[in-house]
């Protein structure tokens, strides 16, 4: 169906039809065409991509105390109807034996990726693929290297793993989205650094690592390796505490809030609007159907062997301060047991 074929359908048909492509592709619609573009990144769409149930949080908790016990996994799915609450569900995500130990997990599309440690050192990492869909767990393609410390993003529609390597050979690999079949050599990376990271996250198509010794990020540019560098603000933040959203980088901060990155001024500042948001600790954020679902962790009034997940959705926005922000009420999504560590928040879509 050509562009202007699309353009004459019914203006429900059209929605109804958006709202089933893959998410993953809505970068590809907007650059056809501004009123694409507008459709793709409106309210409306997201609306009707939560009623088909699109959409899902994939939160991953690990014991602060054993490290190499099995991570819980539980999903946030939107409710199907408005008096209906939004549904947290325990799933069943388990590795391998030693593919356990803190292995680099990233999301795309309805898979989530894990590049493992290996069990003996001269052999190379390791990549499962899960399907969220079918619940599936395989085996991919085996990296070129074994590697430690190391960043790793998603940009477009390739996997970027850059470090974990003393050598100057195969610092950096790539893993395209579409084929799946094998890890392939990405240019070098500018700067020579352990990539022993707090967090990732990609931004303006560069694999950015979020130190939080030191409080800078290094970015990664993944077309010809070249990296540049911001500081971040000195003050507490978490792992899971930093998402990007329409090429925004926010990170929450105890003592600051929530604050966002204006590459153009490079400086971070506080998003507005939010005064009625209590300081919390121990926080995940990943985009939900548009809003920023920003979640955390607070004492059981009743059981001392369990700690509540508690979220609240923000609708962002542009305004001539920077960025504002909208917070619902705060939902109680359920419990988990004392001592878990929010360790990985993602968006998985369907």
């Amino acid at each position: 169906m050509s562009q202007s074929q699309f353009s004459s359908l019914p203006e429900d048909i059209t929605w109804q039809v958006l709202a089933r492509v893959p998410k993953c592709k809505y970068p590809l619609l907007a650059c056809a065409s501004k009123n694409l573009a507008l459709r793709v990144r409106s309210r409306e769409i997201h609306k009707i991509r939560s009623l088909l149930d699109k959409d899902s949080l994939y939160l991953c908790f690990m014991n602060k105390q054993d490290l190499a016990q099995d991570r819980r996994w539980f999903t946030l799915r939107s409710r199907r109807t408005p008096s209906e609450e939004n549904q947290f569900v325990s799933i069943n995500v388990v590795l391998p034996g030693h593919h356990n130990l803190r292995p680099s997990i990233v999301s795309h599309g309805p898979e989530i990726f894990f590049i493992c440690k290996p069990l003996f050192i001269t052999s190379p990492s390791s990549f499962l693929i899960f399907d969220s869909r079918s619940g599936v767990l395989r085996q991919g393609p085996s990296m070129h290297v074994n590697r430690t410390y190391k960043t790793v993003g998603v940009v477009g529609r390739k996997i970027y793993v850059v470090g974990g390597v003393r050598s100057d050979e195969n610092v950096a690999e790539s893993f395209d989205l579409r084929t799946q079949t094998a890890w392939e050599t990405a240019p070098i990376p500018g700067e020579r650094m352990s990539w022993l990271t707090t967090a990732a996250v990609s931004l303006d198509r560069k694999v950015c690592a979020l130190m939080l010794g030191g409080d800078y990020a290094v970015c990664y540019d993944t077309k010809d390796g070249s990296c540049e560098s911001f500081d971040l603000p000195e003050d507490r933040w978490w792992k899971a505490g930093a998402c990007v959203m329409d090429n925004v980088l926010y990170v929450y901060y105890a003592r600051f809030g929530l604050m966002w990155y204006d590459t153009e001024l490079m400086l971070w500042r506080v998003v507005s609007g939010l005064d009625d948001l209590k300081k919390v600790r121990s926080v995940g954020m990943a985009e939900y159907y548009g809003k920023l679902a920003l979640l955390w962790k607070e004492h059981d009034g009743f059981s001392a062997d369990k700690k509540e997940i508690w979220c609240r959705m923000i609708a962002l926005g542009r305004c001539e301060e920077g960025v504002s922000g909208a917070a619902e009420s705060a939902k109680l999504l359920g419990c988990v047991p004392r001592g878990s560590r929010l360790d990985h928040c993602l968006s998985v879509s369907d």
